[in-house]
């Protein structure tokens, strides 16, 4: 069940449909997920892959226009440099495990390849993305049971449906805040006063920070028998994906997803030394194609100074806190390599309301 289901509204806004990233049209997530014996010794595959693709079309001819914001640098994502210097994301956007990066990351190249025959020959190269948190605790990461065909299956079983959650992908071995964690996801519609205007404004997350103690838990409940989860994963990080219909710039996308770490603060993280905290945000506005004829291209975007904008803000933080609330509320009691276990987190109605922002529905 989400996190709405057991009572608790996050924020204003009004979430999608599905209250998922998928709520922005076009946009697909696709999973693989890895659950099984190594060897005889105990070893796990306990982790996966997700793929969130900005549209169903060919992402290297068609791109869109992206940006990346770190919030704390402890990472090991590839592809950011590029998407920040030139504004676009031209594949899909990938999440794994640490150690299956540079496996995702040949998949992923393998599968656009496969897709445009002229890459590396009659154009430049492509510039794959991939995000990363660290399993190790569940998962037998030192095996690497990740490989290329993983990434490709994610990326072909992608859909437009409502997003799988939890211990899913690349959230199967994933901890937050001491309990199980993984992949959340959520939406907010902004609208336009007096018109029939809107936009949609989603967030995928893959949750693996925090301890017990960081986690804002009186902000959601109101009693809980659940004792504290002492457990404390060495490293820890958060993959935040945000995904809109508003037509932004890339400069205007980095402010807009600057916003997601209000969403992260407010549930209780602090950005620690050891976590690698990163926002990867894109508009499917734009078709902006790889090659063309003309010197000068135009697009559309919102006015800095429109009211619009501060929706904007509103949208991704309070999408991004329902969606690592999400990752909590659907994931499941893990057991990973050597009997390692992670407890879900149980919620319990709130009863009555904390802050102005939470209401029972």
């Amino acid at each position: 069940m989400k996190a709405r289901q057991h009572g608790i509204k996050i924020g204003q806004l009004m979430p999608g449909n599905k209250n998922c990233i998928t709520d922005v049209v076009g946009v697909k997530v696709g999973h693989v997920t890895l659950d099984h014996p190594i060897n005889d010794d105990g070893d796990v595959a306990c982790t996966g892959v997700t793929a969130i693709l900005p549209h169903g079309g060919n992402l290297f001819r068609q791109k869109v226009t992206a940006a990346s914001y770190v919030l704390n640098g402890f990472g090991k994502t590839t592809g950011l440099v590029q998407v920040n210097e030139l504004g676009v994301i031209e594949s899909p956007i990938m999440l794994t495990n640490t150690f299956g990066v540079p496996a995702v990351t040949q998949g992923t190249l393998q599968y656009l390849l496969s897709q445009n025959e002229e890459i590396g020959l009659t154009t430049g190269t492509v510039n794959t993305v991939v995000g990363e948190c660290n399993d190790s605790y569940l998962n037998s990461i030192r095996r690497f049971p990740v490989t290329p065909n993983h990434a490709i299956e994610a990326i072909q079983c992608a859909t437009e449906g409502t997003t799988e959650e939890g211990a899913v992908g690349a959230g199967k071995g994933m901890i937050c805040f001491g309990y199980k964690g993984g992949i959340g996801s959520s939406s907010r519609l902004v609208s336009l006063e007096n018109t029939n205007q809107s936009y949609t404004v989603g967030c995928l997350v893959l949750s693996n920070f925090g301890t017990s103690s960081e986690f804002m838990k009186e902000r959601y409940k109101k009693n809980c028998t659940q004792e504290n989860s002492t457990l404390v994963p060495t490293d820890g990080s958060i993959i935040i994906v945000l995904a809109t219909d508003a037509p932004l710039s890339s400069r205007q996308l980095t402010r807009v997803i600057k916003r997601c770490g209000i969403g992260l603060g407010r549930i209780g993280s602090h950005f620690s030394n050891g976590s690698g905290d990163i926002v990867i945000g894109f508009t499917t506005a734009h078709d902006i194609p790889h090659q063309t004829d003309n010197h000068i291209e135009s697009r559309i975007q919102i006015r800095e100074d429109h009211p619009i904008m501060n929706q904007l803000f509103m949208a991704a933080a309070e999408a991004t806190e329902e969606a690592i609330l999400n990752s909590l509320a659907q994931a499941t009691t893990t057991v990973g390599r050597h009997g390692n276990q992670v407890e879900r987190y149980i919620f319990d109605y709130i009863g009555s309301t904390y802050e102005t922002n939470i209401h029972l529905e």
